[in-house]
């Protein structure tokens, strides 16, 4: 790609799950979608759950789980601090589907349940579920 490059550095709580040069990043916040390219302005974002595109140097397009967490944007450096990332082939699909099995009862339940917690679980597994087959 030849293209200028900046570093990606996303951490989880018991790990550093990704660290290099990339040309592109890609990932949801709670205002929405959002891309990165070398030279972004600097700003802070919250995460929403979503997919983590990640364009490295040459084209390769690699795909993740995010849950939650924040963005640190600066010139030189993106930092995410996630509260969750797993690539697809670290996702256990069978637990993914039972976890939106059970989010959809309880969103149908008619029940006393907080709505906003299990719609949250909802997309969770979801976004889980379609990067696992990815």
């Amino acid at each position: 790609m030849a293209e200028k490059l900046f570093r990606l550095e996303i951490v989880t709580p018991d790990k550093v799950f990704y660290c290099k040069d990339v040309f592109m990043v890609e990932y949801n916040t709670t205002e929405g979608e959002v891309g990165v390219f070398a030279g972004h302005i600097p700003m802070t974002q919250i995460l929403a759950p979503g997919v983590l595109t990640i364009t490295e140097d040459g084209g390769t397009e690699k795909k993740a789980a995010l849950l939650a967490g924040f963005v640190e944007i600066n010139q030189e450096k993106v930092t995410i601090l996630a509260e969750s990332a797993e690539w697809p082939e670290e996702i256990d699909i069978k637990r993914a589907e039972e976890a939106r099995i059970r989010a959809e009862r309880r969103i149908g339940s008619g029940e006393n349940v907080d709505l906003t917690r299990a719609e949250l679980a909802l997309k969770r597994a979801l976004i889980r579920e379609s990067v696992a087959k990815m």
